[in-house]
């Protein structure tokens, strides 16, 4: 191609100068030409791929931040569809309407699917199929069971008749807060089925009478969309399919889409295992033991940075859990009142206040019915077991060694006695442990001499004379060190 434009300038059929300028535009057009296939088929095959997550057991914060992230990240990258696969008996609210909202304000369209048979959609999941933009479950699934786990139980009886009447009239009475978390929770569940346009009757018969359904029973109560064998069932199902994507009608195109299963990644499998209540109680526990240790028991820092850093994770999965902090407090209360039985021994009332305190507070530490994330009461009793036998034996031991006199170091030197090795009068030297010491004394002291250590200066040992000789026995020491000296008569060698 520019062979023949040279040969046209040759011709003077075009001005060079003209070439020269259109020369950069006609190579970027080409360049463009080459990238632009590569591009788009990039693209067509990365907005091709529909991720499909899964919820199994229990909802809580590791599987919130899981869906989270992962719809996001499906709403950055334009995917076609997002497929979530359920099967769970519940979860925390907290959780599960941070889900929600995600997939309320999500540009993608996401489709629930109940899978395997056997799978249920309870409580929670419930709520989140509600949620979805399509609702669809496999044969031999269920759902519903939406009641508040708080307040569940028998619905009060509504009968005519006179024992009904009696009946009704015996029926325990909802508190205020019961039936503010129960009318909350209705309207919840009946702005979702308004929004996705399914049946609202019953998903409030689901919240107050904990209705459940079969997967044939919800398709024909307009409860789900449709039913589907599998997640590749689903993706076959809605190719074509019409849904309303923020009050806009969407065709899904998803002829050429393939499945990609995404898994939790390792932040979402460390969130899971701090978030487990017993290891969050066992951690918490295990912090407060390494800083009380390092605090009684100065040493290198072990115990220390261990007891901080696991403190540190169990506040951080405590923060994501319903804590009750009366539980803490008495939790808190339990470990002072153990702590003050092993320093100040009282015949076991602080002991004994202290283990019903730490039990009482481990019990009601996590505020929240979902069994689930409550702490197991064979962790609790065994925490408490050994939580007493350490704050009875380990720390009692620890506080009073404390008392015990120092046996090595500087520290153990100065105070000490030692024995004068030969007589002299400010500098010589002195037994003390059986070492020689150099040493300095303001006095004169004699062979054999007890003396006292007061000071250490670089190796040379200062001493005085010990408390316990009288003036007149230092008197006739030095007269004694003076008649040991052989005397001076004045007659010198020849």
């Amino acid at each position: 191609m520019c062979a023949s434009i040279f040969k046209l300038s040759a011709l003077r059929l075009i001005p060079l100068k003209v070439i020269t300028f259109l020369l950069p535009f006609v190579f970027l057009t080409l360049a463009q030409a080459q990238i632009s296939p590569v591009l788009l088929t990039s693209v067509a095959d990365a907005t091709q791929e529909v991720p499909v997550l899964s919820i199994k057991g229990a909802i809580g914060p590791a599987v919130s931040d899981y869906l989270i992230t992962e719809i996001n990240a499906a709403n950055q990258n334009a995917a076609p569809l997002v497929i979530i696969v359920i099967d769970t008996p519940g979860g925390l609210v907290s959780s599960l309407r941070d889900i929600n909202q995600v997939i309320l304000n999500s540009d993608v369209p996401i489709a629930c699917l109940v899978h395997p048979p056997g799978a249920r959609a309870a409580s929670a999941g419930t709520y989140i199929l509600y949620a979805c933009h399509i609702a669809a479950m496999s044969s031999a699934t269920t759902l519903g069971a939406a009641t508040p786990v708080s307040i569940g139980g028998p619905a009060t009886p509504t009968g005519k008749d006179s024992k009904d009447d009696k009946d009704s009239d015996q029926a325990p009475q909802k508190s205020a807060m019961e039936k503010k978390v129960l009318n909350d929770s209705i309207a919840y569940i009946r702005s979702l089925a308004q929004l996705r346009g399914r049946n609202e009757e019953w998903a409030e018969l689901a919240v107050t009478e904990a209705a459940t359904l079969t997967a044939k029973e919800a398709l024909e109560q307009n409860v789900i969309t449709l039913l589907a064998d599998s997640p590749q069932d689903l993706l076959t199902i809605l190719d074509g399919w019409e849904v309303e994507i923020n009050d806009h009608f969407l065709t899904l195109s998803l002829s050429q889409a393939s499945l990609k299963p995404v898994s939790p990644d390792w932040r979402n499998e460390f969130i899971s295992t701090i978030t487990n209540p017993n290891i969050a109680y066992i951690l918490m526990i295990l912090g407060i033991y390494g800083i009380l240790l390092e605090f009684y028991s100065p040493g290198i820092g072990v115990a220390g940075i261990t007891g901080a850093i696991s403190l540190v994770i169990a506040l951080y999965a405590f923060q994501l859990l319903p804590i009750n902090y009366a539980g803490l407090a008495l939790l808190l209360l339990g470990i002072g009142l153990l702590i003050t039985e092993a320093m100040m021994p009282s015949f076991g009332i602080f002991g004994v206040g202290g283990i019903i305190a730490f039990t009482t507070g481990s019990i009601f530490l996590i505020d929240t019915k979902q069994t689930q994330f409550q702490i197991s009461i064979p962790v609790i009793a065994a925490v408490t077991s050994v939580s007493v036998l350490f704050f009875l034996f380990v720390l009692g031991f620890l506080w009073r060694s404390r008392k015990n006199s120092i046996v090595s170091g500087q520290e153990a030197i100065i105070g000490a006695e030692a024995v004068v090795f030969d007589d002299f009068d400010t500098r010589g030297y002195v037994l003390l442990g059986g070492e020689r010491w150099a040493a300095k004394s303001d006095t004169p002291v004699c062979k054999g001499q007890a003396v006292t250590v007061v000071s250490i200066k670089e190796l040379t040992l200062i001493l005085k004379a010990t408390s316990d000789n009288t003036q007149d026995e230092l008197a006739s020491g030095v007269e004694h060190c003076s008649n040991n000296k052989e005397p001076d008569n004045g007659s010198h060698p020849s």
